[in-house]
């Protein structure tokens, strides 16, 4: 049901939850047949894990693994992860550095499986600012997948970072957010997205835009095909 809404948005491709492809281990041809019945591509599979306590860090290297193997069996092209667990205190230079450890492992899980391998800041991580955006990329070597929304509700300039990075984003997730953190859709917001897409324009961008809406209380259906309709229009301009 929920794919075959996204396809009646005008989608092509689609992100899912680890969680979400563990449902159908089992069942492969469930979820395949329902992506091609519709139409859609399963372009990503994002996880997550808190990556900078050592004594579950393999455990948690695992489900990473898990998601990454799930993702190539039902098609996937892109592993996005996110996390590096927040600490009561202030985070120090080794939960860096080791979520940086983590993020290069990673990107051998991916690679072993056809995948790139993406970092996702996000709030309530301890990458969610422009200054921990630079700290953490300058420590690893993975990519770089930005959620525009997270991004500039934690203070960064959007067009400033897609500009800067342009050359590790194989992938990005549009999202809109006002000035009061509520996430909309978009063209709703405060984010430039005309900007943006001029930014991956001019770095010869041609991988996937992802639309994403977080915790919105209007009509989903409407939401989804306005947010196609504001993209269709921006990439046509």
């Amino acid at each position: 049901d929920t794919l075959g809404r996204i396809a009646a948005g005008g989608y092509q491709g689609v992100e899912l939850f680890d969680g979400n492809l563990v449902e159908f281990e089992d069942s492969p041809a469930v979820l395949s047949d329902a992506l091609g019945r519709h139409g859609l591509e399963l372009v990503g599979v994002y996880s997550g894990a808190n990556f900078i306590f050592d004594d579950v860090l393999g455990e948690e290297l695992w489900r990473i693994r898990r998601a990454a193997e799930l993702g190539k069996r039902f098609g996937a092209t892109q592993l996005v992860v996110g996390g590096g667990a927040q600490r009561v205190s202030e985070p120090a230079d080794d939960d860096y550095a080791r979520l940086a450890s983590a993020l290069d492992q990673v990107v051998s899980i991916a690679r072993e499986n056809g995948l790139t391998a993406t970092y996702h800041p996000h709030l309530s991580t301890i990458v969610e600012g422009p200054d921990q955006v630079d700290r953490i990329f300058s420590q690893t070597g993975i990519g770089f997948c930005p959620d525009l929304g997270h991004l500039v509700a934690a203070g960064s300039d959007a067009v400033d970072l897609v500009t800067r990075y342009a050359d590790r984003i194989p992938y990005i997730h549009y999202k809109d957010v006002t000035a009061d953190g509520a996430f909309v859709p978009l063209g709703q917001g405060v984010i430039d997205f005309a900007g943006v897409t001029s930014a991956l324009r001019d770095a010869s961008y041609d991988g996937w835009v992802l639309v994403e809406l977080d915790g919105y209380d209007g009509d989903p259906d409407e939401a989804a095909r306005a947010n196609h309709d504001y993209l269709r229009a921006l990439i046509a301009g």
